[in-house]
């Protein structure tokens, strides 16, 4: 007891804490025979119990090898794809048959099915019957051009085409314009006027011709005009207005011509008018390196070289 009194305060708390410590592991330690019998063969059955630390081992050793690779440095800048993920768009261009990778139902391939059949029948030329195909306007012949009954409504056959051209022949859109007198307006109209669109061929890059039926256009103009006479005087009219706008404007570069020409001959007229006035005789240094007298005019700077005796 002298020796814990003469201790600091804080030596004799530690000391005190000490004694504690030690009486608690006194009391918790097993007995001689509690451990002779857990060194028994019974000891092998039991689980033993893992040290914290290596239980955090494991742990680590199982996140490095799930955890990416590093990427190396002495590669540089570089982008890494997973292939396995990547999507085909095709470039970004719609195809036919990009379909999204959805599954059509049956419905839609039914439709799909019914489309082609239609478009089929549309193409092919419909059979010919005895009493119910329609013949032809001029020869009643059961062979008729479809295309024509189909564009213009026109029931005629090949050879009735050819026979008469005067009907049955096509006109260009410029025909149309220039000798019918037709407007754009009146073209463009498919109820008024149904065209056949046909590729140009003078360049597979201009836009498709529109092709017009003869007797359709001239039904359409001798209604405009008033019949062929109608048309004919309309298209006098033209013809005179144009004669009279190019003579008009010729007059008018010819009146142009006839100014820039009155000034020029008064200006060479003003020229043959001058008259020379010149100055004192002045002697002046040629090209040669020599000397010549000369003489120069008060109006016009002209000079002329003179002899003095």
């Amino acid at each position: 007891m002298s020796s814990s009194s003469s201790l600091p305060p804080t030596q004799a708390r530690l000391a005190a804490l000490n004694r504690l410590k030690a009486k608690q592991k006194l009391t918790s330690a097993p007995s001689p025979s509690e451990a002779s019998s857990s060194s028994g063969p019974n000891l092998v059955n039991k689980p033993q119990a893992v040290p914290s630390t290596s239980r955090n081992a494991a742990a680590a050793q199982a996140n490095e090898d799930n955890a990416p690779l590093r990427r190396d440095q002495r590669l540089g800048k570089y982008f890494e794809y997973d292939l396995s993920k990547l999507h085909n768009s095709r470039g970004g261009f719609l195809t036919e048959d990009d379909d999204g990778g959805r599954i059509k139902t049956v419905i839609e391939i039914a439709r799909e099915k019914e489309r082609e059949k239609k478009l089929m029948r549309e193409g092919e030329e419909p059979a010919i019957l005895i009493d119910t195909s329609p013949r032809c306007r001029e020869c009643n012949s059961l062979e008729i051009d479809h295309q024509f009954l189909k564009v213009f409504g026109m029931r005629v056959c090949a050879k009735c085409k050819k026979q008469f051209p005067e009907k049955y022949s096509l006109l260009t859109k410029t025909e149309c314009k220039e000798d019918y007198l037709l407007t754009d307006p009146e073209l463009k109209d498919e109820d008024l006027l149904p065209h056949l669109l046909r590729p140009n061929p003078y360049a597979s890059t201009y836009s498709n011709m529109m092709l017009f039926l003869r007797e359709q256009v001239e039904k359409v103009a001798w209604d405009k005009w008033g019949g062929e006479e109608g048309l004919d005087k309309e298209w006098e009219r033209r013809e005179q207005f144009k004669k009279r706008k190019r003579e008009e404007k010729f007059e008018q570069g010819l009146r142009d011509l006839r100014k820039r020409t009155r000034n020029n001959q008064f200006q060479r007229r003003q020229e043959a008018e001058h008259v020379h006035e010149f100055e004192d005789i002045e002697v002046a240094t040629d090209e040669d390196g020599g000397t010549k007298t000369i003489q120069r005019c008060f109006g016009c700077g002209a000079e002329q070289e003179v002899e003095v005796w």
